[in-house]
């Protein structure tokens, strides 16, 4: 059986032309960072315009990518139903090169689906579908997260030397564009929570200052008296708080939310 081989560099067409190209993509990219607010629809504008910058007439190919990242839900990305249903079909498995590529940081290339030995439960499903042949690379986040971009051929051989080489700085490029849309998802997630956290001890604090004034108590124990109820009746602590202003306030509306 047939191992994965590290990733080896490879040639491609003149510098001139393919600095061109990359200039292009990454100009785009830019442009999906700025105009996409949710990692997924980021994702999904990559592996469209990735599958049209490898695709010739004659050769289809199909993209999809696979973001893991910790305590977040996998982030999957694909240009068309046949790459959705390959990865699906591997990841169902739990095995084959797309996976193999992500596990071993290594590109892992399937010239042939039908004459592959590797991963057989995979590639028998594989072939019965329209997929010629399968091209993994691996992304360098340089971070907790991993990602693989997954090219599916209709073409046996469907992957040429140049069309390697592009799909790698391609996936070079674009895995420095992935890095910066995720951070700039956890730092969205942070501001949200930072925004909830003030939103909650903001309606915690009129709670506190409502028991003061119908227990003539001090803070410390009214805030007690939140912390007892929220105890006994197994409701968050701002959830109480927000009872207790809404049965204050009745039809008025009180303002607990934290401004910026």
């Amino acid at each position: 059986m047939t191992e994965a081989q590290p990733s080896k560099q490879i040639m491609g067409p003149p510098a001139d032309e393919d600095q061109v190209d990359l200039t292009d993509f990454l100009a785009h990219l830019q442009d999906l960072l700025v105009e996409n607010a949710d990692i997924r629809e980021f994702l999904q504008d990559l592996v469209d315009m990735t599958a049209r910058k490898l695709t010739r007439e004659g050769n289809t190919i199909a993209c999809g990518v696979t973001v893991i990242r910790q305590k977040k839900p996998v982030a999957v990305a694909d240009s068309d139903p046949l790459a959705r249903k390959l990865d699906d079909i591997q990841n169902s498995f739990g095995d084959g090169p797309c996976l193999t590529a992500l596990r071993t940081r290594t590109v892992t290339h399937v010239p042939d689906v039908h004459k592959e030995t590797r991963w057989a439960d995979y590639m028998k499903a594989a072939a019965c579908t329209d997929v010629g042949s399968i091209l993994a690379l691996p992304m360098e986040l340089n971070s907790t997260a991993e990602a693989v971009v997954n090219l599916y051929s209709t073409s046996p051989h469907g992957f040429s030397h140049d069309d390697m080489a592009t799909a790698e700085r391609l996936t070079a490029t674009g895995a420095k564009a992935v890095y910066l849309a995720l951070k700039i998802a956890q730092l969205r997630d942070a501001r949200e929570n930072l925004a909830a956290a003030l939103a909650s001890r903001t309606a915690i604090d009129t709670a506190v200052g409502i028991v003061m004034a119908q227990n003539r108590c001090s803070r410390d124990a009214a805030f007690q008296i939140l912390v007892s109820a929220s105890s006994h009746r197994n409701i968050k602590l701002h959830k109480v708080a927000e009872r207790v202003i809404s049965h204050v306030a009745g039809d008025r509306n009180i303002s607990t939310a934290f401004e910026e």
